[in-house]
């Protein structure tokens, strides 16, 4: 990834509304190498003790009101996040785990390189419709 023409290293925007588990420890050790490299790092979670740690490590860190399932709160949960990334401008957004990945990638919309990374699959975790929608949307 190229540095930005804005003088600054790169800037990755990571998402992830898990913010606790693996998910979390996936996304600190990430955030710490990044910064290490020189990367301009911005993460967007629901506060918690991850947000805390992330700041701690130097990153930006924005709040997004998120629930671990998808539902009602979904269209103000993308609409919340794509106002971030236009504040943002991340050069790549890396969504992590099935909410954020479904949130992110429909408020970018192909307009910024995504990278989607699940953690495990929730089409896995659950039955019915819900699993049918996952499995589409994972």
């Amino acid at each position: 990834m190229e540095p930005s023409s804005a003088g600054r290293g790169p800037r990755v925007l990571h998402l992830t509304q898990p913010v606790d588990g693996g998910v979390a420890r996936v996304v600190t050790d990430l955030v710490r190498a990044q910064l290490a490299d020189g990367l301009d790092v911005v993460a967007a979670c629901p506060d918690s003790a991850l947000s805390g740690r992330l700041r701690s490590l130097g990153a930006h860190v924005r709040h997004w009101r998120a629930t671990r399932s998808p539902g009602a709160s979904l269209a103000r949960e993308v609409r919340q996040l794509a106002r971030l990334i236009d504040e943002v401008r991340p050069d790549l957004v890396h969504a992590h785990s099935a909410k954020a990945g479904l949130a992110g990638r429909l408020a970018v919309r192909g307009r910024i390189p995504t990278v989607f990374q699940p953690h495990a699959w929730s089409f896995e975790a659950v039955g019915g419709g819900t699993a049918a929608l996952a499995l589409r949307w994972e």
